[in-house]
């Protein structure tokens, strides 16, 4: 079975919140991955997607952090729709 996992970014413009995530984030770019697997057995190549992570990177003096959040992706596109909507 194949595993692929694609990555996008979004752009945020003001601070938002997101199901799954325990704090609101500030607006910025936000790198989100969706990993899928191979659909097997047809007579073409297909695939479904089984995981969507979200991930937010902070930096302070001291280090770099990135935390990864699971997501539904319905979720995200309605925290999009919103800051749309600011």
């Amino acid at each position: 079975m194949t595993i692929r996992s694609r990555r996008d970014s979004v752009v945020f413009k003001h601070s938002f919140c997101i199901e799954g995530v325990d704090r609101p984030l500030p607006a910025g770019t936000y790198e989100v991955v969706t990993d899928e697997e191979e659909i097997e057995g047809l007579s073409f190549l297909a695939f479904r997607r089984i995981a969507t992570s979200f991930r937010a990177t902070e930096s302070s003096r001291a280090r770099l952090t990135t935390e990864s959040f699971d997501i539904d992706p319905d979720d995200l596109k309605e925290a999009l729709r919103i800051d749309a909507a600011a």
